[in-house]
């Protein structure tokens, strides 16, 4: 009988502290981290300054910013850049190697080799002026678009981006991994940017590219840094090829 007691105590400690999981969650989290770990929200310097900190994580997206001439606006204007990892220039890049070496062209090995307008028109998609954390941001649900499609954002380039927050729901699993609780949109909160690849629909098929680490908060505005395993510069890869290839591959210098 005592071990009988003591197995049901033990499963309604689980539970009770599960329940107290959710209850945290339903009171509200000031950040929302995935993969670049957890970071003070506030920062003592402009976005460009953080992002120097942050190398080699930004490596490649500093030297993009520069190339494309966005420095300055990055530095010094007040804006909300969903910034896109090193890693995600890369895969790009890349991308834009196999094209090359299969039409017999010489590959990119300096980011410089690809001119600054390819580099500024992609980039100011992801620049918006003011600031903006998550909790600004309306909810997003990719079930129920209808309902909750997010809003349509004009970037600094002034293309149309949608941006919005999923609300997942809170679960409650046993010990045998079987779930017993769910609530409704109660769970974290993930901030979404997403690419409308066809403005007169502006509900079909976009490129949805989750953030992984957001409301950092520099002096200038607000970062948030996109999930470098889930998303191509440029949103759309070949876009992003065709662009390259057509403004032309400038060569390597020493």
């Amino acid at each position: 009988m005592e071990l009988i007691d003591m197995m049901m105590n033990n499963k309604h400690k689980t539970l009770l502290f599960s329940l107290i999981c959710i209850l945290s969650v339903l009171a509200g989290c000031k950040k929302y981290y995935m993969e670049t770990g957890i970071s003070d929200a506030k920062y003592s310097g402009n976005i460009m300054q953080y992002m120097e900190t942050k190398k080699p994580f930004f490596d490649s997206t500093l030297t993009v910013i520069k190339l494309a001439g966005l420095a300055d606006v990055i530095s010094n204007e007040n804006i909300t850049f969903f910034a896109p990892p090193s890693g995600s220039i890369f895969k790009s890049v890349k991308r834009l190697n196999v094209e090359l070496r299969v039409n017999g062209k010489d590959t990119v090995s300096q980011l410089s080799q690809i001119k600054p307008e390819v580099w500024k028109n992609i980039l100011s998609q992801y620049i918006f002026k003011g600031a903006n954390r998550l909790k600004d941001y309306p909810q997003r649900d990719t079930l129920s678009y209808l309902a909750y499609p997010g809003q349509g954002y004009t970037s600094y380039g002034g293309r149309i981006m949608n941006v919005g927050v999923i609300f997942n729901d809170a679960v409650v699993y046993n010990d045998k991994g079987a779930e017993i609780s769910r609530v409704s949109y109660a769970g974290y909160r993930q901030l979404y940017l997403a690419y409308i690849p066809d403005l007169s629909n502006p509900q079909v098929s976009l490129v949805n590219i989750p953030i992984a680490t957001s409301d950092i908060q520099p002096t200038n505005g607000v970062l948030h840094v996109l999930n470098k395993f889930k998303h191509n510069f440029g949103f759309n890869t070949n876009i992003f090829i065709e662009q390259a290839i057509s403004a032309g591959i400038s060569p390597k210098t020493q």
